[in-house]
């Protein structure tokens, strides 16, 4: 019976999809598969039976995916679960931020005992006089799920939208506007545009990418939006654009200490995927993968290993999984154990990322204990699983 341990709360709404013979429990070292949200897993150790981890959401920077691929544990997440749930508060920011709305809405509060609030307002609103989106340029850094959300809302909205990102998808790119303004260079959105929003991954190469040299061709007074790890932006550097107003306004979701401290910001507390519908979507969809993974070998938005499908197990006589190193040759000797051992393959898929590969045999006949104890002899094998 597969076990399954939910690290955060989880939403029922996913958990629900589990099947009759699956358990919930409570020992993470007796668990086959782990659900997570942004529990911090690092210095975590993991049971030898523990075959994969399902992150509900995009990020994963709470996971240590380099020591999974080597102990043989996918690591999946759930790109575009939460994406309507940022694209809305990111378009509601930019509005937040063009109509002056927190300082408004905290001068009613503060002058809330004021006899004559409703006269005071007349002369006190001149203040917060802001302009409309429409018909302002923003750029949208990273067109994947949320990303051309914002782009195609942010259109009928009437602004003029220019969109850059040289690592889109094949699959993500069916799905940018095509009014979409394509640029090449970020260099070009930095100078030109009033609005300026990040969707990109937190890597090595985008670690403070909105820095010193962005806002030294950044278009004065613009508006900066941050809804995707404050990693992304150089905080020193972007304390002194706003000082010196080359920004106008930052807006993030990510709360430090650092950014507490700087004027004209405004910070929401990690809200982007903070609503019911984003957290029934991503647990519906974590709970989907595993599932899938355990039952049929198959991996779809794993972030360490490489995307195997076979369909559905049923049809198959016996399934193996196998988890190794990106190296040559690897398939011939697992093909050539299963030929001397009188097994023949009805049908196979191999791929790799980066150092990894995962190769999913199907065969016309039950699997047997002595394959998978062959196989896992081989040099550079990390996993070897009898799915069927």
């Amino acid at each position: 019976m597969p076990k399954i341990h939910c690290l955060n709360n989880i939403s029922s709404y996913g958990t629900d999809q589990l099947p009759a013979d699956y358990e919930l429990t409570d020992q993470i070292n007796e668990a086959t598969g782990i659900l997570v949200r942004s529990a911090a897993m690092h210095d975590m150790e993991f049971g030898p039976q523990l075959l994969a981890i399902a992150r509900a959401g995009a990020g994963v920077n709470n996971i240590p995916l380099e020591r999974c691929a080597e102990e043989g544990i996918v690591v999946f997440n759930t790109p575009g679960a939460n994406a309507n749930a940022v694209k809305e508060l990111v378009i509601a920011s930019m509005v937040m931020a063009s109509r002056n709305l927190i300082a408004s809405v905290n001068w009613c509060i503060d002058n809330a005992d004021d006899p004559d609030i409703a006269k005071s307002v007349e002369s006190a609103k001149k203040a917060f006089a802001g302009s409309e989106i429409m018909g302002k340029k923003l750029g949208v850094i990273g067109l994947g799920a949320i990303g051309a959300r914002v782009a195609r809302a942010a259109i009928d909205l009437g602004m003029q939208v220019y969109g850059c990102d040289p690592y889109v998808s094949v699959d993500a790119a069916w799905n940018i506007d095509t009014r979409v303004n394509h640029i090449s260079k970020m260099e070009d959105i930095y100078k030109s545009c009033d609005f300026i929003t990040v969707h990109v991954p937190a890597l090595d190469s985008t670690k403070g990418m909105l820095g010193k040299d962005a806002f030294a061709i950044m278009k004065p007074g613009a508006v900066v939006l941050n809804f995707s790890r404050d990693t992304l932006v150089d905080e020193e550097a972007m304390a002194a654009a706003l000082e010196d107003g080359t920004v106008s306004h930052y807006i993030t979701d990510f709360a430090t200490p650092a950014v507490m401290k700087m004027k004209n910001v405004t910070v929401t507390p990690h809200l982007g995927a903070s609503t019911e519908e984003a957290e029934d979507n991503c647990a519906f969809m974590a709970v989907k993968e595993l599932v899938d993974y355990i039952e049929n070998g198959n991996i779809s938005n794993s972030v360490n290993y490489p995307a195997v499908t076979l369909g559905s197990a049923e049809a198959d006589g016996g399934r193996l999984a196998v988890l190794h190193k990106n190296v040559p040759n690897m398939v011939g000797q697992i093909t050539n154990i299963l030929g001397e051992n009188g097994a023949n393959i009805a049908n196979m898929v191999n791929a790799s990322r980066g150092d990894y590969a995962y190769t999913l045999i199907a065969l016309d006949k039950p699997a047997e204990k002595s394959f998978v104890e062959a196989i896992c002899a081989i040099g550079d094998v990390i996993r070897v699983r009898l799915v069927k």
